[in-house]
């Protein structure tokens, strides 16, 4: 059985690495934006892919980030570069997340809450430096024509990264589906001029909710996805919350953001 592992997450992938929108930005490389005011910050998991990490820790120990390995070794000059749209939440998707997590916890006590939340268009992959600029320039050509649209996340699923040494609660969409895969085909194509993967055949296009290290996947399905969907059916203006309006695409490389307005 495949699972849900439609997304085959690479080990250290992106789910810690993104922030929420902190407003209007141009296509430039700002600095991450702010985290959300009012809630305090949980300490994140460190050494992922995308994180800032100086040029000579070439070292791999793997209990310095949570006992994750990095699908690829950290080489210097080499920028791991992640592409996804920004979801913004309000108060009362946290409620709901709460409740998720929660009763989540009940099979899973070591489960986290994301922090900030997004839906991937790329894999995390290792560009060199001197391709940045080019890199962006060319996701930005591709992606000027697309408008804002919405989509709709409401099915509860579980994941796996690749080499199953994490696992993931996630929100499919259900709606919005081929926008998405438009979206992608782009990305893909700018991705194959730099000579790098794309993204996964037929995705489970999703937002992450929370995760935990190892392939929890058994305990979580069946009973505990049953619960979990009820809980997000049953909560007020559920329909409302998880219709999404995505207006960026950003990509992190490194430790700089770039951000590329949907019309």
């Amino acid at each position: 059985a495949m699972r849900a592992a439609l997304v085959g997450y690479s080990s250290s992938e992106e789910e810690e690495e993104e922030d929420e929108d902190g407003g209007r930005r141009g296509g430039g490389a700002q600095g991450p934006p702010p985290a959300s005011a009012g809630r305090p910050r949980l300490p994140v998991p460190a050494g992922l892919p995308g994180d800032p990490e100086p040029e000579e820790t070439v070292s791999d120990d793997s209990s310095l980030h949570g006992g994750r390995v990095r699908r690829f070794p950290h080489e210097r000059g080499s920028w791991a570069t992640h592409v996804y749209l920004p979801c913004r939440v309000q108060e009362e998707f946290l409620e709901l997340l709460e409740l998720l997590v929660s009763r989540a916890r009940t099979y899973v006590a070591s489960l986290a809450a994301m922090e900030e939340f997004h839906l991937s268009l790329s894999q995390c992959v290792v560009l060199r430096y001197h391709w940045i600029d080019p890199f962006v320039r060319s996701l930005k050509e591709r992606l000027a024509p697309f408008h804002r649209f919405f989509c709709v996340a409401d099915q509860v699923k579980v994941y796996t990264n690749e080499n199953k040494t994490r696992t993931f609660i996630g929100l499919e969409v259900s709606a919005g589906h081929f926008q998405l895969l438009e979206l992608v085909s782009e990305v893909d194509r700018v991705l194959e001029e730099f000579d790098l993967p794309t993204f996964y055949k037929d995705p489970s296009f999703h937002i992450s909710l929370a995760w935990c290290i190892g392939d929890m996947s058994g305990r979580l399905e069946g009973q505990c996805l049953r619960e979990l969907q009820d809980i997000v059916d049953g909560f007020e203006d559920a329909a409302l919350l998880l219709r999404v309006q995505w207006d960026q695409v950003r990509c992190k490389s490194g430790n700089k953001y770039f951000y590329f307005p949907l019309r």
